[in-house]
């Protein structure tokens, strides 16, 4: 069946309404019509059967049939992935793979060796939040994935509160086993050229675990799709 999206305040009571793109989408590629079943999500976690009730050149109405369970559940385990901006179209697949393994929350990260400009990272967002939509649908989730503004190392590590957190390194870190985590994780992954010293001594000056995974050296867009994938097999309910 055809997912679409639509956000809370597009419900009523008994029906739902589709902005341009989503119409635009339903009518001209996918060319359905009225009185065709699709299903709706609201990015907040639920989802409905609908039928096409009219379509319009600037938006399409549907009457809502019933509540579904979305095919893809939400993970237990509440994941922010902080990685670092990556050149061309590579942090495009981070994002893509983050929302296909459940992550809750991405914030792109600046790093002292990142590529990519604060300014630069910040003209992309549009499209970030456009293939998050895209991965959501695709993938069966009911909860859009949050991409968050970028920020910087310094800002990310500050604002940590009461979650755990993982820092994926290359280089002088240790096994899961030396890590405290619960249900609520913040996992750091640096850029290509690996984490700075002196981000790496803020770490643990603010008592962050830094993990290295057996030592093999990975592609930074590699290691966020690794990291996300094995905390969900250790905590969530990738099992």
């Amino acid at each position: 069946m055809h997912r679409f999206f639509a956000p809370p305040t597009s419900f009523e009571t008994a029906s739902v309404k589709l902005d341009a793109d989503e119409t635009r989408h339903l009518r001209d590629v996918l060319r359905l019509k009225s009185g065709d079943t699709v299903s709706v999500f609201d990015g907040v976690g639920s989802e409905f059967r609908c039928v096409i009730s009219d379509i319009g050149k600037r938006d399409a109405t549907l009457t809502i049939i019933e509540k579904t369970v979305p095919s893809s559940p939400e993970s237990p385990c509440e994941i922010t992935l902080a990685a670092t901006v990556l050149n061309g179209d590579k942090y495009d697949l981070v994002i893509q793979k983050s929302v296909e393994l459940g992550v809750t929350r991405l914030i792109p990260l600046q790093t002292i060796r990142g590529d990519v400009k604060a300014k630069d990272a910040a003209k992309r967002m549009v499209r970030w939040s456009r293939i998050a939509m895209e991965a959501t649908k695709q993938c069966g989730r009911a909860r859009l994935m949050e991409v968050a503004e970028p920020a910087t190392f310094e800002q990310v590590i500050a604002e940590i509160s009461d979650e755990s957190v993982v820092m994926f390194s290359e280089r002088e870190g240790s096994g899961f086993d030396h890590v405290k985590v619960d249900k609520k994780i913040t996992a750091l992954i640096g850029p290509k050229g690996g984490w700075d010293d002196l981000e790496l001594k803020m770490a643990r000056e603010k008592g962050i675990g830094v993990i290295t995974l057996g030592g093999r050296i990975l592609r930074a867009e590699t290691a966020s799709i690794a990291l996300i994938a094995i905390l969900q097999h250790r905590y969530g309910d990738l099992n």
